[in-house]
């Protein structure tokens, strides 16, 4: 008798996920029909979810679900979460009731989907996110915290007729080639996650015209909008920050994630708290904030090859931030890390569809040289030439190419001279790459 061979789920998995990506032409092709017309086979499985809370923006999604996610589960709360992209396996992007989708359970749920949606074309991310929502509806939870892919108006997960509160966290220039060409343009599409009947709280903005913007189209719908700065606020103070609300203070501690943009998230994250149908107390605030974890958020590496390879005394650092806005608030940080008086150098490595200057020139001022790589395994990476003439550009004096994030560290390495940082920046791709491969 011959035994039917096993299938290792994880095999199932990739096998699955690769398939997906043959389903349509293009990466990304922005519209609601494809996954509306699929979930609908699917039996509709976006209108079985626990209460919402749908986030875009283009910087601090992530971080702001991160709080979100630390709060209500310090609460006692079960939690769902929807982000993306994911750093090393894609199971990060589903979290269901507080911990990754498994790899049995993730393969069965992307086949029953493929076989729902046959051979008609639909794109990587909207048959993945229809799996996602499958799950979330099998599952029973609290809350769901649903990340924008990107936009907001035409993206997979806009399909959720009534959230329990949407938020708007800081926009700035990227995806132009999807979104527009000015900031208006692309807050607009951002915005179009707002629905009648659902309160929205958005986050502080560099730019008046997306509070224009916002404000409008939440004037336009209907929409309860608080804004930053005028409904609540998110103040530094020396032991921590203050959270000023409608009615109400919080003196709390500083956010367990890196930054002075990580105050915003935060505040971001405890304003939507008043409009859940759940409760989230002080003291769950406080041991969220104390216990958040989100990674290539400026976040320290202690191991690994990289680490290793660093004489004692360095810091190994690693950032995911890809845009402008990212280099403005990262630069505030490098500018603290200036005053101690330790080297920094940067590893730099971008998609070829941002905007390496506008990313680069404002950390140019700390760093003392910046060795540039190309993402491994990614066709639209920046070439590590080009990069590096870039970096000059910018205003890096110092800015040369190596073959890879090792060869990169390893020649800091060996340059010698008093302890410093390493800071590996520009792309969440390339985070991942080292996160992979340096555990």
């Amino acid at each position: 008798m011959i035994k039917a061979r096993v299938v290792p789920a994880s095999a199932r998995l990739e096998a699955a996920l690769e398939r997906m990506r043959l389903l349509h032409p293009k990466v990304i092709d922005l519209s609601l029909g494809r996954v509306e017309r699929l979930l609908g086979k699917l039996g509709n499985p976006e209108r079985r979810l626990p209460p919402v809370v749908h986030v875009a923006g283009t910087n601090g999604k992530g971080s702001t679900v991160a709080f979100l996610r630390a709060m209500a589960e310090a609460a006692g709360h079960r939690v769902h979460a929807y982000t993306s992209p994911h750093l090393v396996r894609f199971n990060e992007r589903i979290r269901l009731a507080g911990s990754l989708v498994d790899d049995e359970r993730l393969a069965a749920l992307l086949e029953e989907v493929e076989a729902a949606n046959g051979d008609d074309p639909i794109t990587f991310f909207e048959v993945t996110t229809a799996a996602a929502f499958l799950a979330f509806a099998e599952e029973p939870a609290d809350l769901l915290l649903l990340e924008v892919g990107l936009g907001g108006r035409l993206d997979a997960t806009n399909v959720i007729e009534r959230p329990a509160v949407s938020l708007l966290t800081r926009i700035s220039m990227d995806h132009m080639q999807f979104l527009g060409n000015t900031i208006a343009e692309i807050a607009w599409e951002k915005a179009g996650i707002l629905k009648p009947g659902a309160p929205a709280v958005a986050g502080p903005q560099f730019d008046p015209a997306v509070t224009r913007v916002f404000a409008e189209r939440a004037e336009a719908l209907g929409v309860t909008l608080q804004a930053h700065g005028r409904d609540w606020t998110a103040t530094p103070t020396p032991t921590g920050f203050r959270w000023d609300g409608q009615g109400h203070s919080l003196d709390l501690p500083a956010p367990g994630l890196l930054g002075d943009h990580q105050f915003a998230n935060a505040g971001l994250a405890i304003a939507a708290l008043e409009h859940l149908p759940v409760r989230v107390g002080e003291d769950a605030i406080r041991a969220g904030l104390r216990s958040v974890s989100w990674p290539a958020r400026l976040q320290r590496l202690t191991r690994g090859p990289l680490a290793d390879a660093l004489p004692p005394g360095w810091e190994l650092w690693l950032d995911g931030g890809h845009n402008d806005s990212a280099g403005e608030v990262l630069a505030k940080q490098l500018a603290r890390w200036a005053a101690d008086g330790r080297p920094l150098d940067l590893v730099f490595g971008m998609l070829g569809s941002k905007q390496p200057l506008d990313f680069l020139r404002p950390l140019a001022p700390f760093a003392r040289s910046l060795r540039a790589v190309a993402i491994p395994g990614e066709a639209n990476a920046l070439p590590a030439e080009q990069a590096a003439t870039l970096a000059r550009e910018a205003g890096f004096e110092a800015a040369t190419a190596s073959e890879s994030v090792d060869a990169a560290v390893s020649a800091i390495a060996a340059a010698g001279g008093a302890p410093g940082r390493v800071l590996v920046c520009g792309s969440l791709y390339l985070a991942g790459t080292v996160l992979r491969d340096n555990g």
